[in-house]
């Protein structure tokens, strides 16, 4: 793995592309770009038969350039560092600093393959690879570049291993509040890695681990408890609190149930309400004389103005 910094000053663990792959893209890339030359070669002789030998060298001149040098640039460029070759091989062309290329990388990266790869039949660009540490060519040194891995193999997943049987609700009782998360995350890395270890190393840091654990916890490790299975009960006895806290009791909580139904008590019979008084009906009025009309009062006498010359009419009326 090799560690690039960007400008935002994170560091990117990139696995740098070797010699072989790094041979057999290229590889694909010239037998492309050949195959199309001699297809372009084959069509502009029949098209250019009727010119003079200096034109027809001219335009195989350009058809080299633009197909073997032009072609592979262009293809770069537009592609963000991925060619035909490079694709087929997991490979891509970045930056130093891990960002895509652009048309001056390419740019350079092309013209100095040229000598480095055409003229010198890969000779100098194989010496240059196997003496960078990072399996750079002399297009990558004046260009800026790196050509990386894009298809890692993922490591396998870690396993935790159980612990042994015996030890099953040992530590129920142990207090590990106060052990910092940084040691449960090495314990973690210990236990699923302690296979790939040299045996001694591994019981050493195992031994390391568990007086850790111990130290956090205030209870020593039981005597004959080794330290790998001491570990493993422990980060076990963590995992099963965990999903305790979670699930509450590892029940997954529901509605509360519900009281039994109980039957409420019969309502009493209807009792019939007293009978409303016969309805009296009242004598009708005489049909013979019309009803009489009530008169209205005779309207009230108005006082009486005294008429003077000083008085004007204000054309209020004072009330009856």
């Amino acid at each position: 793995m090799s560690e690039l910094v960007t400008g935002e000053a994170v560091a990117l663990e990139l696995r740098p592309a070797r010699l072989p792959s790094r041979a057999l893209a290229v590889l694909l890339d010239l037998v492309v770009a050949v195959a199309a030359y001699v297809v372009v070669t084959i069509a502009l002789v029949a098209a250019t038969a009727s010119l003079d030998d200096a034109a027809q060298f001219a335009v195989s001149i350009a058809t080299f350039v633009l197909l073997l040098v032009g072609a592979p640039i262009a293809v770069e460029t537009l592609s963000h560092g991925r060619s035909l070759g490079k694709l087929a091989c997991g490979l891509r062309v970045v930056r130093d600093d891990g960002g895509p290329i652009r048309f001056r990388h390419a740019l350079v990266r092309g013209l100095i393959g040229v000598v480095e790869i055409l003229m010198t039949f890969g000779v100098i660009a194989c010496i240059a690879s196997l003496v960078s540490s990072r399996g750079r060519r002399l297009g990558d040194v004046f260009a800026g570049t790196l050509v990386v891995r894009e298809r890692v193999p993922a490591a396998p997943t870690g396993f935790l291993p159980p612990p042994p049987p015996w030890l099953a609700g040992r530590f129920s009782e142990l207090d590990l509040s106060a052990v910092p998360d940084g040691l449960w995350l090495a314990v973690r890395q210990y236990l699923t890695r302690m296979h790939q270890l040299d045996p001694q190393v591994g019981w050493a840091m195992a031994e390391r681990l568990a007086s850790d654990v111990a130290a956090r916890t205030g209870t020593p490790v039981p005597q004959g408890v080794p330290p790998t299975a001491y570990l493993a009960a422990v980060v076990q006895e963590r995992q099963a609190r965990e999903v305790r806290r979670a699930f509450g009791n590892g029940a997954v909580a529901g509605p509360a149930p519900t009281a039994p139904y109980e039957s409420r008590p019969a309502m009493p019979p209807y009792e019939a309400q007293p009978a409303m008084p016969p309805y009296e009906s009242r004598p009708a009025a005489p049909t013979d004389a019309p009803p009489a009309m009530p008169t209205a009062a005779p309207p009230a006498e108005r006082p009486a103005t005294e008429a003077t010359g000083n008085t004007r009419p204000t054309g209020f009326v004072p009330p009856a």
